[in-house]
C-alpha cells in the first residue's frame, strides 16, 4: 500500500522557491508550496513503503544544503473536501 506523507521544511532565508523547484523534480513529490509559519515548505510525497520514504528522506531532501530542518508527518487517513470532489467529477466528465 502506498504511502503519502507531508515534509515540512525550515530553510536558509531567502530559499525558499529555489528549493520548491528543486522539490518538485522528484517523481515522489506530489506538490510543493512555500508557507508562513514554523516552517517555511511544505511537501506531499507519495512512495510505495517506509524503508522508501526514509531513503528518499536521507538521500534527497536532506541532501539539499538550504534545508535546515524536517519535520515528517506520515498520513493515516484522508478525507477529500467538496472542492476536491467536485474537480474529480469534472475531469471524468
Amino acid at each position: 500500500m502506498a504511502i503519502k506523507a507531508y515534509v515540512m521544511m525550515k530553510v536558509s532565508s531567502g530559499s525558499e522557491r529555489e528549493i520548491c523547484k528543486k522539490i518538485i523534480e522528484f517523481d515522489e513529490v506530489m506538490d510543493v508550496s512555500i508557507v508562513y509559519g514554523e516552517f517555511d515548505v511544505i511537501a506531499k510525497v507519495r512512495v510505495e513503503d517506509l524503508e522508501t520514504l526514509e531513503s528518499f528522506l536521507s538521500e534527497n531532501i536532506r541532501n539539499i544544503p538550504s534545508i535546515v530542518l524536517t519535520s515528517t508527518m506520515i498520513v493515516a487517513r484522508e478525507y477529500k473536501g467538496k472542492a476536491a470532489r467536485n474537480a474529480l467529477k469534472i475531469k471524468s466528465i
